[in-house]
């Protein structure tokens, strides 16, 4: 049994500013509270609260919720719109709307009974990590984590991660890197371009609204405007997000950024030794979320959030 199913797992339902219920579990730890608090912000897609779908279970919330509950902290975690219990359609469901369904998240916390208002984090992985950037430049929140998050150009960041995925591909496929770039280049025009919720790219339906905003929303407006105090930490072999932005990160958060390159780190927070690529995750996620970077993120939030608390 994990631990967290022993801790008291409350079911809370998040009320987005369109009316649409985000099914969500407030995990509370042992002890009197209120307790500091913080709120997790999975990456890109139909994900369920845990940071999960069918052909991709990254199983991040239930370990955070164990760290972060020995610390004496509770977590907030939700199902995206259109998986497991939230209603909706993923296909039409925008970078801005997980944008305000965060901040809609953040104002049920501050409500909640069992909840410090005054002791606020939020940590997002991947897409979540620019939402909770958002949250930390526009609301009050005293911590913020950063795991695989980046600064810049959301189209600069996608094309970055393209360049990097056909660089790990098999020789014969890099060769043909030139005319697979012009189509890339053709399909993001096309996206960019686009005024419906859903495009078809090689008969495939893509989620154009979530892919236009996504291309044109730049975390360096919410960097300079943090207010928070900010851990970041990317993985040196994280193929989906460029480690050095890490040094942009740092110079651009007011006050500095703590920032972390983990050796052998990897998009999905399980270490790779081996040369990684995209077909090494179906491996990698047989294996427990990263040890280290779960104690890194938990006394680091605990450190943060109990001087909040008790000043």
């Amino acid at each position: 049994m994990r631990w967290s199913e022993a801790l008291p797992n409350l079911d809370l339902t998040v009320t987005a500013d369109d009316g649409t219920p985000l099914a969500g579990t407030l995990t509370v730890p042992t002890g009197p509270g209120p307790h500091p608090t913080v709120l997790l912000l999975h990456g890109s897609g139909p994900l369920d609260r845990d940071g999960n779908t069918r052909r991709l279970p990254l199983n991040l919330g239930p370990p955070l919720a164990d760290a972060l509950a020995a610390e004496g902290i509770a977590t907030l975690r939700y199902d995206r719109r259109g998986a497991s219990a939230t209603p909706g359609t993923w296909q039409a469901t925008g970078f801005t709307h997980n944008r305000c369904d965060a901040a809609a998240a953040l104002r049920a916390l501050t409500a909640h009974p069992a909840v410090r208002s005054d002791a606020l984090g939020v940590l997002g992985h991947s897409e979540g990590a620019l939402h909770a950037l958002s949250l930390a430049a526009d609301h009050d929140v005293r911590a913020v984590v950063l795991l695989a998050g980046y600064a810049g150009l959301g189209e600069d960041a996608l094309r970055w991660q393209a360049r990097s995925l056909v660089r790990r591909l098999p020789a014969p496929v890099r060769l043909l890197r030139r005319p697979l770039g012009a189509l890339g280049n053709r399909v993001l025009t096309r996206l960019a371009d686009t005024r419906t919720d859903v495009a078809r790219v090689a008969g495939f339906p893509v989620n154009a609204r979530w892919m236009r905003e996504m291309l044109a929303h730049d975390t360096r407006d919410d960097l300079v405007a943090v207010k928070a105090r900010v851990l970041a930490v990317t993985g040196a072999k994280d193929i989906q997000v460029n480690p050095a932005d890490l040094h942009e990160i740092a110079r651009l958060v007011p006050g500095g950024a703590e920032t972390h390159l983990v050796p052998d780190l990897t998009h999905v927070l399980r270490r790779d030794p081996a040369r990684h690529t995209l077909r090494s995750y179906r491996r990698l996620l047989r294996e427990p979320v990263d040890p280290d970077l779960l104690a890194l993120v938990s006394t680091w939030l605990a450190r943060e959030l109990s001087a909040t608390a008790g000043s």
